[in-house]
């Protein structure tokens, strides 16, 4: 019955993209919305884009084996990620009017730049897409009591996003997200409310964690293990900022004020809402303690799923699981949207000039199936967990594109060559540790960016500016001119 139920609730989210489809017309809407969204949809996508199977799943679980140490990279570190881009990154790159980061990196610096920087993004959604499809078909393999198995519940959660995807693009996220976003709420509040009475009260509940522990957040005052601490902080918190899915949420905003406000009230709300998760799973540990034991040593990622359905009425179990695949599907379709944007309007168009506005639509179509496919394959064959999948995607952005991105937006020396440096000795060093050092207590991906930077730092120097980025510094109408004149089509 529960999963019948699950499965309506599926068959109406897909409706609704579906629905959603219907107002998708050219390129600029599949891929930004037409610019058109107000601030409730706007924030609702961003609280979306973190708050997903990492989160309900990943992160509880974590919570229960290291208390809030094991949490600095998420839910802080990808709520300040979100905060951020809102209050520095967000106005200086709507008013660009750009379609993907990818524009960026070329109208700033050149082809080689947006080539090389678009491929690193895209390669980096691999794990986080993979997570959500292996968070899907961890649900269905619960609800079904092992009648569909995990890999088979890949598949359907994969094939279920890829419909709605597919045909709406931003406006099938954005109308779909909304909803979810509703369900999740109240699904989430109510369940909590239920839990925490079930294990004592509310501050009972908190007290017991805070005797253990759990809420022991900073460092030691320990060199290394302060640099461990802003390792983990930094992967999350800048290492996501070139993101395509980020940039996509916020330039689909109706206005620059909503961009702005719209991205990091979403940041703030996504931090407080991150924290009933962490309450739900510790109410687990008193309400059952027998069973968080059997999981801690088999998959952590089930005590939530287990608590639910081994314990709540039937009503809670409906509203729980419904909130968790809208937490899933949310996450899962905009960011399958954006490395196939990424591909086809910054590694395809490069090599196919004359590229019609409708040739563009259909090559990110295509894209999103091609994408999907390979994601899929990828959950299926990697014993990853979700949250190890999702903390590796950021490293090779944070390595590769952060700096470009930061210096290209607020260094008027910034130029080819420094990208090109820059580029090279993050990806570089970022790969020579990660290959052949064995990882101490500093991840590889932030010696990658400290190399990025003085790579950055010694080309804006060393080489001449960049002739087309005449207004360094006061750049938005020449940046602007000069993606009109590059590329009319697009407006």
């Amino acid at each position: 019955m529960l999963l019948w139920l699950v499965i309506l609730y599926l068959a109406v989210s897909v409706g609704i993209g579906l629905y959603a489809a219907t107002r998708v017309h050219n390129s600029r809407d599949y891929i930004v919305a037409g610019r058109n969204l107000p601030f409730p949809f706007v924030l609702a996508m961003v609280f979306a884009t973190w708050f997903g199977a990492e989160t309900v799943l990943g992160i509880s679980a974590t919570f229960l084996d290291e208390g809030f140490r094991g949490l600095i990279s998420d839910p802080l570190g990808a709520a300040l990620c979100l905060v951020l881009f809102g209050l520095i990154f967000a106005r200086p790159l709507y008013r660009m009017n750009l379609l993907t980061l990818g524009d960026f990196f070329r109208i700033r610096y050149n082809r080689q730049t947006e080539l090389v920087l678009s491929l690193c993004i895209i390669i980096s959604y691999l794990g986080w897409v993979g997570a959500q499809f292996t968070a899907l078909g961890l649900v269905f393999n619960v609800l079904s009591a092992d009648a569909i198995s995990l890999n088979q519940g890949v598949l359907i959660g994969a094939g279920v996003v890829l419909v709605y995807t597919l045909f709406g693009g931003m406006w099938s996220v954005a109308l779909t997200t909304f909803v979810q976003m509703i369900v999740i709420v109240l699904g989430l509040v109510y369940v909590t409310w239920l839990a925490g009475d079930m294990a004592g009260g509310f501050t009972t509940v908190i007290e017991r964690a805070a005797a253990e522990g759990k809420f022991e957040w900073l460092p030691r005052l320990d060199a290394l293990d302060m640099l461990a601490w802003i390792a983990a902080l930094f992967t999350m918190m800048l290492g996501s900022i070139p993101q395509q899915d980020v940039f996509q949420r916020v330039n689909s905003s109706k206005n620059e004020h909503i961009a702005i406000w719209g991205t990091a009230l979403g940041g703030v709300s996504y931090f407080f809402f991150a924290a009933i998760p962490l309450f739900l799973a510790y109410t687990a540990t008193l309400i059952d303690p027998a069973m968080v034991a059997r999981l801690m040593e088999e998959d952590t990622q089930l005590i939530l799923p287990s608590l639910i359905t081994g314990h709540m009425p039937f009503s809670a179990q409906v509203i729980f699981f419904g909130a968790l695949l809208s937490v899933i599907m949310s996450t899962a379709s905009g960011t399958l949207l954006a490395p196939a944007v990424t591909f086809s309007e910054n590694v395809l168009k490069g090599f196919w000039q004359d590229m019609s506005d409708r040739q563009l639509l259909l090559a990110t179509r295509v894209t999103v199936a091609a994408f999907c496919g390979l994601v899929t394959f990828y959950a299926i064959a990697t014993d990853a967990t979700i949250h190890g999948m999702v903390e590796n995607a950021y490293r090779i952005t944070l390595a590769g594109a952060f700096v470009p991105l930061t210096a290209g937006l607020f260094w008027s020396r910034a130029n080819n060559l420094g990208a090109t440096l820059s580029i090279i000795l993050g990806l570089g060093t970022w790969l020579l540790f990660e290959i052949f050092v064995i990882e101490g207590n500093i991840q590889p991906q932030l010696f990658g960016l400290v190399a990025s930077a003085l790579g950055m730092l010694a080309g804006g120097l060393l080489g001449p500016r960049n002739p087309h980025w005449p207004q360094a510094g006061h750049h938005h109408a020449a940046a602007e001119t000069h993606h009109v004149a590059a590329h009319p089509h697009t407006h």
